[in-house]
């Protein structure tokens, strides 16, 4: 197997890369889409249920705000069906894919703070208000940080920013494109 200096990206016209690229974005869409919508049913029962009466102001109003979350984020990750649906067969499929790519990415911010909200909430019925909800919340949203943005981020960076620039140790195929996504095709499509 050559170095990763020497390998050369895929063969593939740009609607090919757009195409493979739409089935990978639709594969990470199944999972979290998922859990946006599990999270966003158990939210919308949760005010049918006896407890719901004697929570007080604050409560309610972190709920209201986690269920707005919860709905936001489960809009955002089933927002590439719509988009697919008013722009299929219009040779638009590279554009589709990177702006559906951004509504993903936004739908995952959302859920990562339902679930952060949740918590709170939970937490702060749990511990009867206790201010160690929100110190556990805290450390669990700095999970999140660390594992969705920070080490994806310094992996980015630290082989290259992509645009093919860097300290070029460790650079694979993201720096034969310069774009990024190391699939060595070259460019944004």
């Amino acid at each position: 197997m050559p170095a990763p200096e020497q390998r050369r990206g895929r063969h593939e016209t740009p609607n090919e890369r757009a195409d493979r690229r739409w089935t990978e974005l639709l594969q990470e869409v199944r999972v979290a889409q998922t859990g946006a919508q599990i999270l966003f049913g158990f939210l919308l029962s949760v005010v049918f249920t006896p407890r719901f009466t004697t929570l007080d102001g604050f409560e309610r109003g972190l709920y209201v705000v986690t269920v707005v979350l919860g709905a936001l984020a489960t809009g955002a990750l089933i927002a590439p069906v719509a988009y697919h649906r008013l722009l299929a067969g219009r040779r638009l499929k590279p554009q589709l894919v990177d702006a559906t790519g951004r509504v993903v990415t936004l739908g995952v911010v959302l859920l990562a703070l339902t679930v952060g909200s949740a918590l709170l909430m939970l937490l702060h019925l749990a511990t009867g208000g206790s201010p160690y909800a929100w110190l556990i919340v805290a450390a669990v949203m700095a999970w999140f940080g660390l594992w969705w943005l920070l080490l994806p981020w310094l992996l980015l960076h630290r082989n290259g920013d992509g645009n093919g620039k860097g300290n070029g140790k460790g650079r694979g195929r993201e720096a034969e494109d310069g774009d990024g996504d190391g699939d060595g095709g070259g460019g944004r499509s």
